[in-house]
């Protein structure tokens, strides 16, 4: 029997792969084939149907032919901007299917921009779809933002952090002495040896 999950995210990928024959001609050059797509503690299996659809995985072998790892925390990251693909998903597995799927999930915002013009029209259904990936890169953004103010507070406000200047100082200073600690110890040796 098929969990929740994993029917909820074939019915998805199969109402956005409904209207896109060319989408589905490049996954069924891969039927039969399974993969599985792991965020923490969830993951769905899926198979690749003849007809370019998501089929139940669950009769098919238990070793997937491809795995697909995303942190939970990156997955609003991805849906926002699906070209950092890369950088995001850590895939195993079949290195062919793994390109297929990269590439579809390239044209995930236009498979939505899609699906929204055509429940709401073209204008609102546009507008809808960047209003999602804006508030799906929000937290991305909040990300970046804090910690660009978190290191200007701790170097400007707090003087917690040197500016470049002082740190090639510091480090000017710290090889000075060094080379006096060297000197001192060779003095000293010498003295000994006397």
């Amino acid at each position: 029997m098929a969990d929740p999950a994993s029917a909820l995210g074939r019915g998805l990928a199969n109402r956005l792969l409904g209207d896109e024959s060319w989408a589905r001609e490049r996954l069924a050059a891969h039927a039969g084939r399974t993969f599985t797509l792991a965020s923490g503690p969830v993951s769905v299996a899926f198979a690749i149907g003849a007809d370019g659809t998501l089929e139940d995985a669950h009769s098919r072998p238990a070793t997937p032919d491809a795995e697909f790892h995303l942190s939970p925390f990156d997955v609003p990251a991805l849906l926002a901007e699906p070209a950092r693909w890369d950088g995001l998903v850590t895939a195993k597995g079949d290195p062919a299917l793994a390109a297929t799927l990269r590439d579809l999930a390239q044209t995930l915002p236009w498979f939505v921009e899609r699906a929204f013009a055509k429940a709401f029209g073209p204008v609102v259904g546009q507008r809808l779809a960047d209003a999602g990936r804006s508030i799906l890169s929000l937290p991305g953004y909040v990300g970046e933002h804090l910690a660009d103010n978190v290191v200007s507070y701790a170097r400007d406000e707090a003087g917690l952090l040197a500016r470049g200047e002082e740190a090639r100082a510091f480090a000017a200073q710290n090889a000075d002495l060094a080379q006096r600690v060297d000197a001192l110890a060779q003095r000293i040796a010498d003295l000994e040896r006397k």
